[in-house]
Protein backbone atom coordinates (compact mmCIF):
# COMPACT_ATOMS: atom_id res chain seq x y z
CA UNK A 1 0.00 0.00 0.00
CA UNK A 2 1.52 3.26 -1.05
CA UNK A 3 1.59 6.02 1.58
CA UNK A 4 -0.53 4.03 4.03
CA UNK A 5 -0.21 5.26 7.59
CA UNK A 6 1.76 2.73 9.57
CA UNK A 7 3.72 2.92 12.80
CA UNK A 8 6.69 5.20 12.34
CA UNK A 9 9.92 3.48 11.38
CA UNK A 10 13.25 5.23 11.70
CA UNK A 11 14.54 4.39 8.22
CA UNK A 12 15.89 7.25 6.15
CA UNK A 13 13.38 6.71 3.30
CA UNK A 14 10.23 6.98 5.45
CA UNK A 15 11.80 9.82 7.39
CA UNK A 16 11.97 12.08 4.33
CA UNK A 17 8.83 10.82 2.59
CA UNK A 18 6.18 13.45 1.86
CA UNK A 19 2.72 12.42 3.07
CA UNK A 20 -0.57 14.13 2.27
CA UNK A 21 -3.31 14.08 4.88
CA UNK A 22 -6.91 15.22 5.04
CA UNK A 23 -7.47 16.94 8.37
CA UNK A 24 -10.86 17.00 10.05
CA UNK A 25 -12.36 18.15 13.34
CA UNK A 26 -14.23 16.28 16.02
CA UNK A 27 -15.17 18.01 19.26
CA UNK A 28 -12.57 20.78 18.82
CA UNK A 29 -9.76 18.27 18.23
CA UNK A 30 -8.00 17.81 14.91
CA UNK A 31 -7.36 14.45 13.27
CA UNK A 32 -5.78 13.38 10.01
CA UNK A 33 -6.11 10.46 7.61
CA UNK A 34 -4.15 9.49 4.51
CA UNK A 35 -5.51 11.42 1.52
CA UNK A 36 -5.22 8.29 -0.65
CA UNK A 37 -7.91 6.58 1.46
CA UNK A 38 -10.41 9.43 1.02
CA UNK A 39 -12.62 8.92 -2.04
CA UNK A 40 -14.80 11.98 -1.55
CA UNK A 41 -16.20 14.40 0.99
CA UNK A 42 -19.95 15.05 0.86
CA UNK A 43 -22.55 17.09 2.73
CA UNK A 44 -24.92 15.24 5.02
CA UNK A 45 -27.61 13.45 3.00
CA UNK A 46 -30.61 11.58 4.43
CA UNK A 47 -29.24 8.50 6.20
CA UNK A 48 -31.42 5.38 6.23
CA UNK A 49 -31.27 3.64 9.60
CA UNK A 50 -30.48 -0.06 9.75
CA UNK A 51 -31.83 -2.08 12.70
CA UNK A 52 -29.63 -4.23 14.93
CA UNK A 53 -26.38 -2.44 14.19
CA UNK A 54 -23.80 -1.10 16.67
CA UNK A 55 -24.70 2.23 18.31
CA UNK A 56 -22.12 4.18 16.26
CA UNK A 57 -23.59 3.07 12.89
CA UNK A 58 -25.95 5.82 11.72
CA UNK A 59 -27.23 3.74 8.81
CA UNK A 60 -26.57 3.66 5.07
CA UNK A 61 -26.72 6.03 2.12
CA UNK A 62 -27.06 5.46 -1.61
CA UNK A 63 -24.00 6.94 -3.26
CA UNK A 64 -24.46 6.71 -7.04
CA UNK A 65 -26.06 3.28 -6.80
CA UNK A 66 -23.74 1.88 -4.13
CA UNK A 67 -24.89 1.31 -0.56
CA UNK A 68 -22.39 2.88 1.84
CA UNK A 69 -22.48 2.31 5.63
CA UNK A 70 -22.20 5.53 7.64
CA UNK A 71 -20.28 5.65 10.93
CA UNK A 72 -20.70 8.48 13.44
CA UNK A 73 -17.15 9.27 14.61
CA UNK A 74 -18.45 11.08 17.71
CA UNK A 75 -20.31 7.95 18.83
CA UNK A 76 -17.39 5.67 17.94
CA UNK A 77 -15.03 7.81 20.04
CA UNK A 78 -17.53 8.14 22.90
CA UNK A 79 -17.89 11.91 22.48
CA UNK A 80 -20.86 14.08 23.41
CA UNK A 81 -23.46 14.19 20.62
CA UNK A 82 -24.31 17.48 18.89
CA UNK A 83 -26.71 18.38 16.11
CA UNK A 84 -25.32 18.25 12.59
CA UNK A 85 -24.74 21.70 11.13
CA UNK A 86 -23.69 23.21 7.81
CA UNK A 87 -20.05 22.22 8.50
CA UNK A 88 -20.83 18.53 9.14
CA UNK A 89 -19.47 16.26 6.42
CA UNK A 90 -19.23 12.61 5.50
CA UNK A 91 -15.77 11.47 4.48
CA UNK A 92 -16.27 8.52 2.12
CA UNK A 93 -13.21 6.33 2.48
CA UNK A 94 -11.82 3.19 0.92
CA UNK A 95 -11.52 0.65 3.72
CA UNK A 96 -9.73 -2.38 2.30
CA UNK A 97 -11.70 -2.25 -0.94
CA UNK A 98 -15.07 -1.32 0.62
CA UNK A 99 -16.51 2.19 0.83
CA UNK A 100 -17.46 3.52 4.25
CA UNK A 101 -18.63 6.97 5.28
CA UNK A 102 -17.47 8.72 8.44
CA UNK A 103 -19.45 11.63 9.88
CA UNK A 104 -17.11 14.38 11.11
CA UNK A 105 -17.79 17.87 12.49
CA UNK A 106 -15.85 19.58 9.69
CA UNK A 107 -13.16 18.88 7.13
CA UNK A 108 -10.32 21.38 7.41
CA UNK A 109 -7.72 20.99 4.69
CA UNK A 110 -5.29 18.77 2.86
CA UNK A 111 -1.84 19.13 4.38
CA UNK A 112 1.57 17.89 3.29
CA UNK A 113 4.02 16.75 5.91
CA UNK A 114 7.35 15.03 5.99
CA UNK A 115 7.47 11.55 7.50
CA UNK A 116 9.98 12.97 10.01
CA UNK A 117 7.22 15.16 11.53
CA UNK A 118 5.23 12.11 12.66
CA UNK A 119 5.91 11.26 16.28
CA UNK A 120 4.72 8.12 18.07
CA UNK A 121 1.66 8.85 20.21
CA UNK A 122 1.90 8.69 23.98
CA UNK A 123 -0.32 5.97 25.49
CA UNK A 124 -2.54 8.54 27.21
CA UNK A 125 -3.49 10.27 23.93
CA UNK A 126 -5.84 7.47 22.93
CA UNK A 127 -8.77 8.53 25.12
CA UNK A 128 -11.77 6.67 23.64
CA UNK A 129 -9.74 5.43 20.68
CA UNK A 130 -7.96 2.09 20.56
CA UNK A 131 -4.22 2.78 20.69
CA UNK A 132 -3.52 0.74 17.54
CA UNK A 133 -5.78 3.11 15.54
CA UNK A 134 -3.41 6.00 16.18
CA UNK A 135 -0.62 6.05 13.61
CA UNK A 136 1.14 8.98 15.27
CA UNK A 137 0.94 12.62 16.25
CA UNK A 138 2.10 15.71 14.38
CA UNK A 139 3.13 18.72 16.44
CA UNK A 140 2.94 21.82 14.27
CA UNK A 141 3.55 25.22 15.87
CA UNK A 142 0.06 25.97 17.22
CA UNK A 143 -1.70 22.62 16.81
CA UNK A 144 -1.50 18.90 17.42
CA UNK A 145 -2.86 16.59 14.75
CA UNK A 146 -3.64 12.97 15.63
CA UNK A 147 -3.09 10.62 12.68
CA UNK A 148 -5.64 7.82 12.48
CA UNK A 149 -5.47 4.45 10.80
CA UNK A 150 -9.22 3.86 10.46
CA UNK A 151 -8.79 0.33 9.13
CA UNK A 152 -7.55 -0.74 12.57
CA UNK A 153 -10.53 0.85 14.28
CA UNK A 154 -12.86 -2.04 13.52
CA UNK A 155 -12.60 -5.74 14.28
CA UNK A 156 -12.96 -8.31 11.52
CA UNK A 157 -16.52 -9.06 12.73
CA UNK A 158 -17.42 -5.37 12.50
CA UNK A 159 -16.02 -5.12 8.98
CA UNK A 160 -17.99 -8.22 7.96
CA UNK A 161 -21.14 -6.60 9.36
CA UNK A 162 -20.51 -3.45 7.27
CA UNK A 163 -19.96 -5.38 4.04
CA UNK A 164 -23.27 -7.17 4.64
CA UNK A 165 -25.25 -3.92 4.82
Amino acid sequence: MQNALVPVKTTESSHNELIQLVSFNLDQEEYGVDVLKVREIIRMPIVTRVPNTPHYVEGVINLRGKVVPIICMRKKFGLFQVENDKQTRIMVMDMEGELMGFIVDAVSEVIRISGSEIQPSPAMVAGGIDQECIAGVINQADRLLVLLNLEKMFSRDERNLFTGM
